[in-house]
């Protein structure tokens, strides 16, 4: 053992200790936010169909493979580059991260870009679920280097990294906006240039056809997403050590879980009023409609107000989802509902009940959504230009399983017997 050894070279200091103890917590916080890849390949697999599985855990898997070397090569320096380039909106700070801290203020580098890439690849993670069961392996890839590359980092530099929105006084304390509407809008606009699954709104179209596999799944997937949440939002005061430190990581931890508790309850009850019976996917919906409404807001707002935030965020989810019904936008696991509704309300939610400036909100809650928007549209639509962006009708109705990877999740599957789902 080392106890020895150690103490023969001196006492640690109280500012050694103080480092130690935020840098492992934070590091424990990034592992959860990592963790959360699980919950959204379960939650995006399960509402889908089983022929499915393989390209949606594949898709799961390069969002985060690809993203953390794509984000370590190019995201990071964007997102909080010391040499500003057009001051305000873009800025490089070089490749890579310095792989040691200089003292014993603030965090280690390396713990603070396993933090920061966790985000990357959650963002980058939501628009599978809305593109799920008609793009090519080969457009998603393209999409996820751009997302981490760029898409995501500059409007994070917009905000975290001291760009234009930040210095405007803009507060999404955890992301609502940087994170989940940036995912959220881009799926959403993947969604509207792929068109529908074939025969999703079709008047006499079988709906066992476009319903979750496996529900069980979806359901594991949204309590693994609740948990992760907790290095998400407490992790993101980044700092653990000291009375008024710790009081707010506790407050932004029970924020949280009540907002998600809030949330599945209002989608829950507003959906069952409105088809009359109790819906399960609603209910998952909800509480991850309500943990996405308080992370922008979750370290400005009190218990009660948590509780109010992630009710209305449960009822935005229902009418979103029901909006995209209306214009026939296809979304298989309701990623824009979720992420990008609730995350705009997340935003506008901080000014409402957390006391920032409201013409503030409303601005960085619209330019942050619009980016990532548009961007992603003209990447996918160049993307469909070049035939690149769909997969065929005969390989989408045998299922992306079979025909991308040549392999099923299932043994029927495997054997290319299909299910009826």
């Amino acid at each position: 053992m080392t106890t020895g050894a150690f103490a023969q070279d001196g006492e640690i200091s109280n500012a050694e200790i103080i480092y130690a103890i935020n840098n492992f917590a934070l590091f424990i916080c990034a592992v959860l936010v990592l963790f959360m890849q699980a919950g959204f390949a379960l939650v995006e697999l399960g509402f889908n169909s089983s022929k499915n599985v393989v390209n949606i855990m594949f898709k799961n898997l390069l969002d985060l493979a690809a993203g953390v070397i794509v984000f370590w090569l190019v995201g990071f320096g964007l997102m909080y580059g010391a040499s500003e380039i057009l001051p305000g909106f873009l800025a490089w700070g070089g490749v890579g991260v310095a792989e040691a801290g200089s003292d014993l203020e603030g965090l280690n580098p390396q713990v603070d870009f396993l933090f920061q890439v966790a985000f990357a690849a959650t963002a980058a993670t939501i628009v599978s679920g809305a593109v799920a069961g008609r793009i090519k392996v080969s457009a998603y890839l393209i999409y996820t280097v751009f997302i981490t590359a760029l898409i995501y980092p500059i409007s994070g530099f917009w905000q975290w990294g001291g760009g234009w929105l930040n210095q405007m006084g803009f507060h999404d304390f955890a992301g609502s906006l940087v994170v989940h509407a940036v995912g959220g809008f881009a799926g959403l606009a993947g969604a509207i240039v792929l068109g529908p699954r074939i025969g999703r709104f079709a008047k006499d179209g079988p709906k066992h056809l476009f319903a979750p596999h496996n529900y069980a799944f979806a359901g594991l997937g949204v309590f693994i997403l609740w948990i992760g949440w907790y290095g998400f939002n407490p992790g993101s005061q980044l700092a653990f050590v000291g009375q008024a430190d710790t009081n707010a990581v506790m407050l932004i931890a029970v924020n949280t879980t009540l907002a998600a508790g809030a949330g599945s309850v209002a989608a829950l009850f507003f959906s069952w009023f409105l088809i009359k019976r109790p819906d399960l996917g609603s209910a998952l919906n909800g509480a991850l409609a309500g943990l996405v409404a308080i992370t922008a807001n979750c370290d400005s707002v009190t218990n009660s107000s948590a509780i109010i935030i992630g009710l209305i965020g449960g009822v935005i989810m229902v009418l979103a989802t029901m909006l995209l019904e209306r214009l026939k936008i296809d979304d298989p696991v309701g990623a824009w509902p979720v992420h990008g509704a609730t995350g705009i309300w997340g935003g506008l939610a901080a000014a409402i009940f957390g006391g920032h400036n409201l013409v503030t909100q409303i601005i960085g809650s619209i330019a942050i959504p619009a980016w990532a928007f548009i961007t992603c549209f003209i990447l996918f639509s160049v993307l469909k230009a070049l035939n690149q962006l769909r997969v065929s009708p005969e390989e989408e109705e045998i299922g992306l399983d079979l025909t991308e990877h040549g392999t099923g999740a299932y043994s029927l599957t495997g054997l290319g017997v299909l299910s009826s789902d």
